[in-house]
C-alpha cells in the first residue's frame, strides 16, 4: 500500500529537512504537516515538501491524517513532545536524546509498548554497514579476546557561539546526554549493556561558557566484553574536527575513522584461516601482508601462543562519503522500523530499550562526574 504513513514533523531545522527527504524515499511514507515555533521556518519547510504548516503542536497531533510524528526539536523538548504524541496514538521517531531523566525514558518505552506504537530514538549508528561488519568480527572471535576500546571525539565549536542552546544544560543536557548517547549505544551494540565506572567534566575557564555546560568530558564504561574509554571535546576549528575509534584485540587493533564511521584500518597477526575469515567479513579495499612468519618464530601475547602465519594491514571504506553513508543509515533505519510496525515479530536492529540504556549511562556520567 502506498502512503500508509503520514508524517508530522516537529522542528523545521536543517537536519529535519535532511532526514525527511530520506524518509520520503520509502513509498509508504508521505509528508503531512510541520510545526515550528518559528512560523516563517515552518511555512518554508511546508512549501519545500508540499505539505501544511500548522500553528500549534496540539493541532498537529489532533490531525486524523497524521499517524506518525518525527521530533527534531532541541533535546529539552523531546520527552514532553514524545509523551503527547504517544498519548494521541501516534507512532514516534525522535532525535536523541530520548529524555533528560531515566524514569522518563522508561515511561515512554512502556507507554509505546502498552499501545502497540512505534517509539524509536534515532541512534542510527547501528544501521551503518560497518557497524554490522564489526559486530560480525566480534562474534567470529577471529582476532581473539577483546581487550580494550576507546573513542576520541575532537569536535568543532566553530558554529557554537556562547549563547547557543548547546551550552545550556537545561536545553541540551550537556555533552554526555546530547551527544554521548550515540557512542554509548554504538559500543553496547558490539559489547552488551554497559555500566559507568567513572567520569570527568571539564569547563572552559575565563570564557562566556565557564559557568555553563562542560566543553570536554571523559568517561570509562565497563561492558560484559571489556572496558571502553570515551573523550568528547568541543573546542576545535572545523578544519581540525576529528573522530577515531580504536578496538584492541589479542591479535590486533582495529581503528575506525569519523563519528559516523566510514573508514577502517586493521593491523593484526593471523593464521591463513583467520586471514581468509577477516577478508570475508570486512571486504577491504587494500590488503598488505607486511610480514611472514616461519615455524621457528615465537609470537606470544596474553599468555597465549598465537602461531600466526602473517602480520597484515588491511583497510577499507575509502570510497564512501560520510553524507552518503548517513543517508544510507537513515534509510535503513526507517525501513527496519516500518517492517516492525507491520510485523511485531520482526527483529529490529534498534529498539526504544537501546535509547533507555544509553541515556542511563549518559545521565550517570553527567551526574556523577568529577568537575575540573
Amino acid at each position: 500500500m502506498i502512503n500508509k504513513y503520514t508524517i508530522g514533523v516537529v522542528g523545521a531545522g536543517g537536519f529535519a529537512k535532511f532526514a525527511l527527504k530520506v524518509f520520503l524515499n520509502n513509498s509508504e511514507v508521505k509528508f503531512g504537516a510541520v510545526y515550528d515555533i518559528n512560523t516563517e521556518a515552518s511555512k518554508s519547510f511546508a512549501n519545500n515538501f508540499n505539505g501544511k504548516s500548522i500553528p500549534t503542536y496540539n493541532e498537529l497531533l489532533d490531525s486524523d491524517e497524521i499517524n506518525m510524528v518525527y521530533i527534531a526539536t532541541p533535546p529539552y523538548l523531546h520527552y514532553e513532545q514524545s509523551l503527547q504524541a504517544l498519548k494521541k496514538g501516534k507512532h514516534v521517531i525522535c532525535e536523541k536524546p530520548v529524555a533528560f531523566k531515566y524514569d522518563e525514558a522508561v515511561e515512554l518505552n512502556q507507554l509505546a509498548k502498552s499501545k502497540g506504537l512505534l517509539f524509536i530514538v534515532n541512534l542510527m549508528q547501528r544501521y551503518n554497514p560497518l557497524f554490522l561488519q564489526i559486530k560480525q568480527l566480534f562474534e567470529s572471535n577471529v582476532l581473539g579476546e577483546f581487550l580494550h576500546g576507546y573513542m576520541e571525539n575532537y569536535a568543532s565549536d566553530q558554529k557554537l557561539h556562547p549563547n547557543h542552546w548547546f551550552w545550556d544544560e537545561k536545553l541540551s543536557g550537556g555533552i554526555f546526554i546530547e551527544h554521548g548517547v550515540h557512542f554509548f549505544d554504538l559500543f553496547a551494540g558490539w559489547l552488551g549493556k554497559g555500566e559507568l565506572i567513572t567520569s570527568i567534566e571539564q569547563h572552559r575557564k575565563g570564557t562566556d561558557i565557564e559557568n555553563k555546560a562542560a566543553d570536554r568530558v571523559q568517561a570509562v564504561v565497563k561492558f560484559p566484553k571489556g572496558i571502553v574509554n570515551y573523550y568528547h571535546g568541543f573546542n576545535q576549528p572545523d578544519i581540525l574536527d576529528r573522530q577515531e575509534f580504536r578496538l584492541q584485540f589479542e591479535k590486533g587493533e582495529l581503528t575506525l575513522f569519523e563519528w559516523v564511521p566510514t573508514r577502517f584500518e586493521l593491523n593484526a597477526v593471523v593464521t591463513q584461516s583467520e586471514y581468509n575469515k577477516l577478508i570475508n567479513i570486512l571486504s577491504p579495499d587494500s590488503i598488505k601482508i607486511t610480514e611472514r612468519f616461519s615455524d621457528s618464530i615465537l609470537v606470544k601475547g596474553n599468555f597465549k601462543d598465537l602461531s600466526p602465519d602473517f602480520k597484515i594491514n588491511i583497510s577499507g571504506g575509502e570510497k564512501v562519503e560520510k553524507e552518503d553513508r548517513y543517508l544510507e543509515m537513515l534509510s535503513n533505519m526507517i525501513n527496519d522500523q516500518l517492517k516492525w510496525i507491520e510485523n511485531k515479530q520482526h527483529n529490529r536492529l534498534l529498539t526504544a530499550q537501546n535509547a533507555v540504556d544509553s541515556i542511563e549511562i549518559a545521565i550517570n556520567a553527567h551526574t556523577k562526574a568529577v568537575h575540573l
